[in-house]
This record gives C-alpha cells, structure tokens and sequence, in this order.
C-alpha cells in the first residue's frame, strides 16, 4: 500500500501560513509547487492579500498573541511584496 503524506494539522496559524505560501507564489516570489515554475499573477496576489487582511478584521480580539503577531508579520510582508513587485 501506498504511504500518504501527512497533511499538516489544521489550525490558524497554519491556514494563514497556506494562504501567505499562496500570495508568495502569485507574487513570483517562490515556484508554483505543483509547476516548478515562477509566476506573476498581481490580480489574484491582491485578493489574496484582501483575504487575509478581511481575516485579520474579522479575528480581531479572538487570536493569541502568537496568532495575531503572525497574522500582522505575514500580511506586512506580503503588502512589501506586492508594492515591489508593482514599483
């Protein structure tokens, strides 16, 4: 039988953690991992950003300082990301 991978555990930070992975990729900062390749895609780079920064919103008062640090860091990052890669 084939061994499966294990999926990582579902929780917050990891969520948002796949989200930012998303927003690097369409930002042409890291390879696609299902292509291998680099790609721009500005558009959905943005909605992405949008997204997380809705769910920082809307989790405001219910993450831990853990959650919510990392929630602030990565969106920062990802708004630099998308202001260079549109300069």
């Amino acid at each position: 039988s084939e061994k499966k991978e294990a999926l990582p555990k579902i929780d917050f930070s990891s969520f948002i953690l796949s989200l930012y992975s998303s927003g690097l990729v369409q930002l042409g900062k890291v390879e696609d991992p299902s292509t291998g390749k680099i790609g721009v895609n500005l558009e959905l780079a943005q909605h992405t950003i949008d997204m997380i920064a809705m769910l920082e919103e809307k989790t405001a008062g219910n993450l831990n300082d853990e959650e919510a640090n990392l929630l602030k860091a990565l969106l920062s990052e990802l708004r630099m990301a998308f202001v260079e890669a549109t300069a």
